[in-house]
């Protein structure tokens, strides 16, 4: 079924056109990743499609049955409201039943004269409400606020005093919640730790509707979408398949084109020759040929298109000062707290020169500030670091404080590098994209991805031959992120990385510690390995370890732990059954009317339909889990 289409839609801003000719049409189960540089439109056409924007032509078709959700609509504006209340305004017109309800209950206990009347109403709202979801609209909303990462206590706390990224995820929870069956999703990984955007993945996964995402995570493009939108030289061309098979695609279609282009032009070339040499001859017969092969060539010619010139990219390299000793870092039982509150303790790390190491672990569990530890901003608790011989430390901080906002774009490198001349600061910026009079913009006025830019050169130019990133590819679009992953492939230094980025993990680690307040445990290899050492070591912990089991009972083991998650597998199939007959004879009961009005009466088999609906929910997440993984 068609949700939503448009047709040769045009948007401009002044002179300057920011897309056209685009049409596409969205059906059910669509699931669409939208990619392109920053500033190529792509915000913009989600605004078109939600009406805030109208296009400078086309025309834009939405289903009567489809519902739009779109994340910058649900803006928290009472920050006196706990987070779980702002939540909770999503279902208002639900709590709103559900006060009257409450009020027709207590009617009917004083026995009024018109009894049926309000039997009547309270079981048609009642049907209303629980069709609508009232019954478990509240345990829904604290499962998304778990999902995203908040516990009960963060839940009560008022929005005024959460963080930039909690508010953000408290927008996410009210667009996922919203009941929509087309959802546009504008970045909505940023602010996220791993483990809430694996959540939002399988929220996705599961999504009944559809939807189209803004994401420069490709590694979650690659989770969650089946189509992939890409707005790149004022057009929007569509390709089947997540990211990675765009990706295949369109390199195909690159060349495909560029070969068709050449083989054209080649034989234009060969044709001109021809009529060069019959013209020579001066015969009539041979003027004759050659104009006949001349209208060959207008008829090439009209045909022949010349393949998109790439959109601008940064290509550029770390290079190193010097080589420095082969001993980079090393920290032993290295601990940091906060007015009492402990963040780490026993953090051992060993760092060799040429290694790709990243740190990774849930946000709040200090990534950053062991980061700024070893920059000698924090002081330890206790323990104690140090740095190998030769050792020039870089940092790239993912707040962007190191930069001054009144200065210049040009300012802000040459106060750095004073020796370089004007010739080669604007050299280097023209590679970091900061072209003509871009150099003259103050930093204030710099978008994310610009800024993060400007930190990037300046690391760069620093010869660094040990540099700790923190979430580097934040801010950047993915062009710009698989620039940075090339410069991080051939560094010759040492890196020290806290990423999200799971893409940029797989494609350069040589090993990950997960960081938490016991620790930081190694793992060798990129993400996906650290996923499968993971899912091993449940494996191996399910059952009781024996001494030194070999090769053949671990494999039992294993083979004993699949089947039984296998048989967890129909147990809850039967179990989810159970509940949900257990709930529907409940329902049943509630729609009778002298049940319905005993208000004490309906209220007790309300809150048993409510802890029988979260322990169904709870079931078919884990049977969720249990079934994608036995079925892939």
């Amino acid at each position: 079924m068609g949700l939503l289409s448009a047709s040769n839609l045009n948007k401009s801003f002044g002179a300057d056109v920011i897309f056209s000719g685009v049409s596409f049409e969205i059906q059910q189960n669509d699931r669409i990743g939208l990619v392109g540089i920053n500033g190529s439109g792509k915000t913009t056409l989600l605004k078109l499609l939600t009406g805030e924007m109208l296009p400078d032509g086309g025309d834009i078709f939405k289903a009567n049955a489809t519902v739009l959700g779109y994340m910058e609509q649900h803006v928290c504006r009472d920050l006196e409201r706990s987070a779980y209340s702002e939540v909770l305004t999503v279902f208002s017109d639900l709590l709103e039943m559900e006060k009257e309800l409450e009020n027709i209950s207590l009617q009917l206990q004083t026995k009024p004269k018109d009894i049926d009347r309000l039997i009547e109403k309270q079981a048609a709202l009642n049907d209303r409400f629980v069709a609508q979801g009232g019954l478990t609209c509240k345990s829904r909303a604290r499962s998304a606020l778990l999902g995203l990462g908040f516990d009960d206590e963060q839940m009560g706390l008022p929005i005024g005093v959460l963080s930039g990224g909690q508010k953000a995820k408290l927008q996410l929870a009210k667009m996922l919640l919203c009941g929509a069956n087309l959802m546009l999703l504008d970045e909505p990984t940023n602010h996220l730790d791993i483990s809430s955007v694996e959540w939002l993945e399988d929220f996705l996964r599961s999504y009944s509707g559809s939807f189209v995402v803004i994401s420069h995570d490709r590694y979650f493009l690659d989770r969650v979408t089946n189509r992939t939108f890409e707005m790149e030289n004022q057009r929007l061309t569509l390709y089947k398949g997540n990211y990675s098979t765009y990706l295949a695609q369109k390199d195909e279609n690159n060349l495909a084109a560029q070969r068709k282009y050449d083989n054209t032009q080649k034989e234009i070339k060969r044709i001109e020759g021809i009529v060069a040499q019959q013209r020579q001859w001066n015969k009539e017969r041979s003027i004759r040929t050659a104009e006949s092969k001349m209208k060959v060539i207008d008829r090439l010619e009209k045909t022949l298109e010349k393949p998109d010139e790439k959109p601008d990219s940064i290509h550029f390299d770390f290079g190193i000062r010097q080589r420095g000793g082969n001993d980079v870092l090393s920290t032993e039982h290295l601990a940091l707290q906060f007015d009492g509150n402990q963040l780490f303790r026993n953090v051992d790390l060993e760092i060799h020169r040429g290694e790709r190491i990243f740190l990774i672990g849930p946000n709040g569990c200090g990534k950053t500030s062991l980061l700024k530890t070893l920059l000698g901003i924090n002081t330890p608790s206790e323990g104690e670091f140090r740095f190998g011989a030769g050792i020039d430390v870089g940092y790239y901080d993912q707040i962007q404080a190191g930069l001054h906002p009144e200065k210049t774009v040009i300012d802000e490198i040459w106060d750095s590098y004073p020796k370089m001349t004007q010739t080669d600061i604007r050299n280097a910026l023209a590679v970091f994209l900061f072209k003509g009079d871009d150099v003259f913009k103050s930093v204030e006025s710099l978008s994310g991805g610009e800024r993060a830019r400007v930190l990037l050169l300046r690391l760069m130019l620093s010869m660094d031959n040990f540099l700790l990133l923190d979430e580097p590819t934040n801010h950047l679009d993915i062009g710009s992120c698989e620039a940075l992953e090339a410069a991080l492939q051939s560094y010759e230094g040492t890196l020290l990385i806290v990423s999200h980025d799971r893409y940029l993990i797989n494609k350069i680690a040589d090993r990950i510690y997960y960081l938490d307040k016991d620790g930081a445990a190694e793992y060798i290899g990129g993400y996906d390995s650290y996923l499968e050492k993971i899912r091993v070591q449940a494996v191996e912990t399910a059952e009781p370890a024996a001494a030194k089991p070999n090769e053949y009972k671990l494999q039992k083991e294993r083979e004993a732990f699949i089947r039984k998650e296998k048989a967890e597998l129909k147990r809850s199939e039967a179990k989810i059954d159970e509940i949900e007959t257990e709930i529907d004879a409940l329902k049943e009961e509630l729609s009778k009317p002298e049940v319905a009005s005993d208000y004490a009466a309906a209220m007790e088999i309300t809150e048993k339909i409510d802890c029988l609906t979260r322990e169904s929910e709870e079931l078919f997440q884990r049977w969720s889990v249990l079934a994608q993984k036995y079925q892939e």
